[in-house]
């Protein structure tokens, strides 16, 4: 598997996507805004996902160790490295979690939220896998924030109304689930497997990148992948970037901030 990648920052605050590859695994993690209320962690959201996702890596080194008892074994290791802050607090740091992992002539993938695993198929078409739970929790705090734009005061409380109330609900059965510091949401992952002859290349990406087709609504996949083909990871994000300069307020594309951290990883055979 050839693997590149890149992740660009969505603002001057420090980037909180991580993304990590070898010849056989790909994993990259999104990690929860904080809307700037307090984790009871003292280390942070990028200190977070840079340990998990190295723990991620080295768990899934090894062939025979599943995708979801991976993630259990790093969620379990980064928890002990911080037994100081309160890992009890509904804030703590978290992540969205997407792998792709080559066994042979299978491809084996988990995620965990909205960052989404794309196959571009060998006789044309693509799967997207993809959790979306997040988007059944909470639509009337969801459209509250949208009905502001970006950088306006309203935005920012109406967000941090919103991530206060996800937080009760975030890793419950009630809810959504994401990696925390509880091991049991590896369970709750969407899992399976694809023939490599059957898959031309494979994006492994934050929704981020992916909102572009998503929500956007400015690119098709198969645009997608032409452009990571010809531009690379950091093509594709740029083209992101230029599209949301067109909106820098969210007038067109109501979101949560005027660019979200971007993370793609490409992989080819």
């Amino acid at each position: 598997m050839r693997v590149c990648f890149d992740s660009l920052g969505g603002g001057a605050n420090p980037n909180e996507d991580w993304v990590g590859g070898s010849p056989d695994l790909v994993v990259v993690l999104d990690g929860l805004s904080t809307a700037g209320l307090s984790t009871g962690c003292r280390h942070g959201v990028p200190w977070y996902v840079a340990h998990l996702g190295g723990h991620l890596m080295a768990a899934l080194a090894d062939p025979s160790v599943t995708l979801p008892d991976g993630l259990a074994t790093a969620l379990e290791r980064v928890a002990a490295l911080h037994p100081e802050c309160d890992l009890s607090d509904p804030g703590t740091p978290s992540a969205t979690v997407a792998v792709l992992r080559q066994r042979h002539a299978v491809l084996d993938y988990l995620v965990l939220a909205d960052s989404p695993v794309v196959f571009e198929e060998a006789e044309g078409g693509h799967t997207v896998i993809t959790d979306l739970r997040v988007d059944d929790v909470l639509p009337e705090l969801r459209a509250e924030v949208e009905s502001h734009e970006t950088h306006t005061p309203g935005h920012r409380e109406a967000l941090r109304r919103l991530v206060l109330a996800q937080r009760q609900v975030r890793n419950t059965p009630d809810g959504y689930w994401v990696a925390g510091t509880n091991p049991e949401a590896a369970r709750h992952c969407l899992t399976g497997s694809a023939e490599l002859r059957d898959v031309r290349s494979a994006a492994v990406m934050s929704d981020g990148v992916s909102r572009l087709v998503t929500e956007y609504e400015m690119a098709t996949w198969d645009e997608i992948f032409a452009t990571l083909r010809t531009a690379g990871p950091r093509g594709l994000i740029e083209t992101v970037r230029k599209t949301e300069a067109t909106d820098p307020t969210g007038r067109r594309w109501p979101r949560y901030k005027s660019g979200d951290d971007a993370t793609v990883a490409y992989c080819q055979w």
